[in-house]
């Protein structure tokens, strides 16, 4: 009788942790504290479940980071970590599809019955017959609490672009070419990862977070002229739901992509993280990057053009 061996890979299994109860106990926190912060009943829990986010994460992350370095990894749990990411990524493209369908929706269908086009049109002229069909619209239709009608005012402008001669001062363009800028820079940075030249790696990943918190300051200025003077807000209508919902969406996903990136760029210049072959964290928060990259672009072009 021919006996056969069969070598298998070895998959590092871990320790049995508490870590992730204590993490689903924390986003428990940050969501009723959200609710909370929206309701207007105060931030006190929101900011403790923000705070206990982070930290779990931090933790968390440590621990990982100190398995891979004592050899733990490997190819397999390495291959894991990829899809995972991966899977991360796809669930934020369906999460902005969302957002971009709802967009999609209102200006393509709802606009247009409320302003008496097609088979649906009939009740937008019987509900509210004096509606403009145009976009972004200055009234929003409603119903009031005791059932009456009535309507929402929208802006005073829109945050569309006015003219050739305010494209000196119009931020969305500003925001435009810092993002795809960051874009090229992180590239850079993972090219010089992988020649092995760390000196290099560490200034255009340097140049790519610096440019990242400067994205956000521009959309906090972009935010308050929307507030102060275009008299946009989040209540401003079915415009500034919309706008407000996916540029403020996007807007944490830049400032959570650049925490990612500094981190990436503390562990190289502090700790001599990574080398040209191993190096799967800054891989993971360049791919993120990208994708953000990608989501502004689609946000330019229907939020701010079309």
């Amino acid at each position: 009788m021919n006996t056969e061996t069969t070598s298998h890979q070895k998959y590092y299994v871990p320790e049995s942790s508490s870590i992730p109860i204590v993490f689903a106990i924390a986003m428990l926190f940050f969501g009723v504290g959200a609710a909370d912060a929206v309701m207007g009943k105060g931030t006190t829990l929101l900011f403790i479940g923000i705070a206990t986010v982070i930290g779990t994460l931090a933790y968390w992350w440590s621990v990982v980071i100190r398995e891979s370095h004592a050899g733990l990894d490997t190819p397999q749990l390495n291959t894991s970590y990829v899809y995972g990411m991966a899977w991360f990524i796809f669930s934020e493209v369906m999460f902005f599809a969302a957002f971009f369908g709802a967009l999609f929706y209102i200006r393509t269908f709802s606009i247009s019955w409320l302003g008496g086009e097609g088979d649906k049109g009939l009740a937008g002229e019987l509900l509210w017959p004096d509606f403009e069909a145009t976009w972004p619209p200055m009234i929003t239709p409603e119903e009031s609490l005791m059932g009456d009608q009535a309507v929402t005012k929208g802006p005073d402008e829109s945050m569309y672009l006015q003219g050739i001669g305010s494209l000196g001062t119009w931020l969305p363009l500003y925001n435009t070419v810092v993002l795809l800028s960051s874009s090229g820079t992180v590239h850079f940075a993972h090219m010089a990862l992988k020649d092995n030249n760390r000196k290099r790696f560490n200034l255009w990943l340097g140049v790519t977070v610096l440019l990242a918190f400067i994205f956000v300051i521009l959309q906090a200025l972009e935010y308050y002229e929307a507030y102060a003077h275009l008299g946009l807000t989040i209540s401003s209508g079915v415009y500034g739901t919309t706008f407000f919902m996916l540029t403020g969406f996007h807007g944490m996903h830049v400032l959570i992509g650049g925490i990612f990136l500094a981190t990436q760029l503390t562990r190289s210049a502090g700790y001599n993280h990574f080398t040209d072959k191993e190096h799967f964290g800054f891989e993971a928060a360049s791919w993120y990057w990208h994708f953000v990259d990608v989501v502004w672009v689609c946000l330019f072009l229907f939020v701010y053009i079309l």
